[in-house]
């Protein structure tokens, strides 16, 4: 007889699922309830979100408009940028035409004259296009506008600034596009 009970409770045991959890057995003794519960639940967890989609709809659309802002912005540096490297490129001839007027014997002759033009067709040239080239003799040292290549004594200029221009400095847009090299004053000479 004990072998019989035995076998039942194995037969049993592969008909039935594995134990119940506490829960589980709970909700058995409740019956309709726990069907209840679970009908609730899932229909909370199908219920769509709406405020949840509007504010990830509303950020995207934030995103995508810093986006546009931020591609345009680095557009126009680009091109403004490019436009500095090409202006910088040219600043040695401007350099040298200035250099040639100011070594010309004869200041007066026709072939000075046309230097000359083509010096001035050539600064209109950079200021349409915002570069401009600037003047600091006499003025204190700045180094984010000049290069400091040399000191010398001066009696006339006060030590500190800047007693003689040897390259102009240039600027584009506000910004510096060439710093100028300068020599700066050392004081009166001493004896």
């Amino acid at each position: 007889m004990a072998e019989e009970e035995k076998k039942k409770e194995e037969e049993t045991e592969k008909a039935e699922p594995a134990a119940e959890s506490p829960k589980d057995e709970a909700a058995g003794e409740k019956g309709e309830d726990s069907a209840a519960e679970k009908e609730e639940a899932k229909a909370a967890s199908e219920k769509p979100v709406e405020p949840d989609w509007k504010d990830r709809y509303a950020r995207l659309l934030a995103d995508f408009d810093n986006f546009k802002k931020r591609v345009a912005r680095d557009r126009e540096d680009t091109y403004r940028f490019a436009e500095a490297d090409i202006l910088e490129d040219l600043l040695p001839a401007a350099d040298n035409l200035a250099l040639a007027i100011a070594s010309a014997k004869d200041a007066d002759g026709e072939f000075v004259k046309g230097v000359k033009l083509v010096y001035e067709t050539f600064l209109a040239a950079m200021k349409k296009h915002d570069a401009e080239p600037f003047d600091l003799k006499g003025e204190k040292l700045d180094i984010e506008k000049m290069e400091a290549i040399a000191t010398l004594p001066s009696d006339t200029v006060e030590e500190g600034s800047v007693s003689e221009e040897v390259k102009r400095g240039w600027m584009h847009k506000g910004k510096v596009l060439r710093a100028a090299q300068v020599v700066v004053s050392s004081g009166k000479k001493k004896d």
